[in-house]
């Protein structure tokens, strides 16, 4: 028991000459306490030492010794190995909270009483569990208060000199000083230790903060190491560069940062829609679909002042009250008169004919209508037959020189609207005639 004792002791003082360091996993633990009999109910000293390993947040694996000692001496000596759980793990509670609560437990070698031949070296296997919580006293020390219970073991123990059947149980309050020690683990190698770094996987040789993560001079959310415009606060869309249109266009790289635009046009706007943005177009409100000239301007083909879109005429000038196109010309054609019963053109009928077709072929577009007429004489549904046969007779004669049928029309009257009263031989003759009813064209 003697061995146990100076054990402990040199354990307690060398366990002085560490720090506790946060990042570190390797700690040592030791303090003084009390242990309460359960069977003899006797209270007494305690001295509690351990060495202690990280696992995770949550676990720590212990190595620990608890030694009790009465009046006489040292009463039990209990090397064991017990797992701590810690309530502070980031799940339950914070890991820098003020208060960091854990459970324990674990088996261990109880050295206690005496043997069945009375002799000083009862040992047997046993287990331990208790409570506690951690206060962190500065970023190197840390200050541990406990509650456990070590089952006993069989043995035996002189009570009015017979040797006598004991179990003993005990009950022990401590408060222990833990200290760490081991090297700092640093993943990125940027100064920071892991625990502490809230960035650990930084790329090598960037410059960090205090927490370990990349610096950002203008606060943007995007490292300096990424971001292109490093001192302005921008968009990390756009690797941290302005946008003051917000039109997804760096401001560096926007003609026009001040309006929205389109990255075509180097985040110029294109109002109109024809092409040419507007910082670029001297005709910045030309109506949608217009074809338009390098300027932005709409195309005149025809120079009339009627832009194509518009003109409809767009190779011939026009005025812009006429749509572009050229006004309609109205000719003034003289009426063909046949003779008596006749529906057969005279030939200077046909040479006044022939200057129409002239005209009307020389013209983009024209537009002819006749009417058909004879004069009283006969019954008046022969008449009416008779003015469609002369009208039909221009008709064909302007069509046998190339003229359209499209353009071209006819009406017939008969004796119904003379262009002088039939009271006269030279007023009926003027009044066997087709007349143009329409005759205009657009050159």
């Amino acid at each position: 028991m003697k061995r146990f004792t100076f054990l402990f002791l040199s354990f307690l003082i060398i366990g002085t000459a560490f720090a506790q360091n946060a990042e570190k996993k390797w700690a040592l633990g030791l303090g003084p306490g009390l242990s309460y009999n359960l069977e003899t109910e006797n209270l007494g000293f305690l001295g509690e030492f351990y060495i202690s390993r990280y696992l995770s947040p949550t676990f720590d694996l212990r190595l620990k010794t608890d030694a009790g000692f009465y009046d006489e001496g040292v009463d039990f000596v209990n090397p064991s190995l017990d797992l701590r759980l810690k309530l502070f793990n980031g799940k339950i509670l914070s890991e820098t909270s003020a208060i960091q609560p854990y459970l324990y437990g674990g088996v261990g070698y109880l050295f206690d009483n005496l043997d069945e031949n009375g002799g000083t070296d009862n040992a047997g296997v046993n287990f331990n569990a208790g409570v506690g919580s951690k206060f962190p006293i500065s970023p190197n020390t840390s200050l541990y208060l406990e509650a456990g219970y070590i089952h006993g073991i069989d043995g035996y123990r002189h009570v009015e000199n017979t040797l006598t059947d004991v179990h003993d149980n005990f009950f022990k309050l401590s408060g222990i000083i833990e200290f760490a020690f081991g090297a700092a683990k640093d993943s990125d190698g940027d100064g920071v230790p892991d625990r502490k770094d809230k960035c650990p996987n930084t790329p090598p040789g960037v410059q960090v903060d205090e927490n370990g993560c990349p610096l950002d001079r203008d606060g943007d959310g995007v490292p300096d190491y990424k971001d292109d415009c490093p001192d302005e606060a921008g968009d990390p869309k756009l690797n941290g560069c302005p946008d003051r249109d917000g039109d997804g266009i760096a401001d560096k790289d926007d003609d026009c940062p001040d309006e929205p635009g389109l990255a075509k046009f180097n985040g110029c706007p294109d109002s109109d829609g024809d092409g040419v943005p507007d910082n670029k177009d001297k005709c910045p409100d030309t109506p949608k679909g217009c074809p338009v000239d390098a300027d932005g301007c709409p195309l005149d083909s025809d120079g009339d002042g009627v832009i194509d879109c518009q003109d409809k005429c767009p190779t011939v000038p026009g005025p812009a009250s006429n749509d572009g196109c050229p006004d309609e010309e109205k000719l003034e054609i003289p009426a063909i008169y046949f003779d008596f019963d006749k529906a057969e053109l005279r030939p200077e009928s046909k040479a006044e004919l022939d200057k129409l077709v002239e005209t009307l072929s020389e013209s983009r577009e024209y537009n002819v209508v006749v009417g058909g007429h004879t004069c009283n004489i006969g019954a008046s549904n022969y008449n009416m037959k008779l003015s469609e046969k002369r009208a039909q007779s221009v008709v064909k004669y302007l069509l046998s020189k190339g003229i359209s049928n499209t353009y071209v029309g006819s009406h017939y009257y008969g004796e119904d609207n003379p262009a002088v009263p039939n009271t006269s031989i030279d007023n009926r003759r003027k009044n066997r005639r087709v007349e143009f009813e329409e005759a205009t064209i657009k050159k």
